[in-house]
């Protein structure tokens, strides 16, 4: 029960640094959003911090054995692209005037 990624344990120490890396650029991210200088700073901040997020889903759908936490970050991972040609879109019609 406790063997799931890659013959890994769930407390082995790849699993849990892997985890703290993601954790620890979450919260860079987060400072970035907080103090980024513009818009597209913190558009391409919060991407990152979607993309963070998907991949912390998937390493714990892998771990817990769920599939229904990696349909959970795919459809994260979707509405983060959408979200990001949005903002993509408002700040281009916001320089063009």
């Amino acid at each position: 029960m406790t063997e799931r990624l890659v013959g890994l344990p769930a407390t082995s120490l790849p699993l849990t640094a892997a985890m703290v890396i993601l954790v620890g650029a979450l919260l860079l991210a987060l400072i970035r959003i907080v103090r980024g200088p513009t818009i597209p700073d913190r558009v391409i901040a919060l991407d990152l911090m979607a993309s963070l997020v998907v991949g912390l889903l998937l390493l714990l759908g892998a771990v817990l054995d769920l599939l229904a936490i990696v349909d959970i970050a795919i459809v994260l991972a979707l509405i983060a692209f959408l979200s990001t040609v949005a903002f993509a879109s408002l700040i281009e019609r916001r320089t063009r005037e």
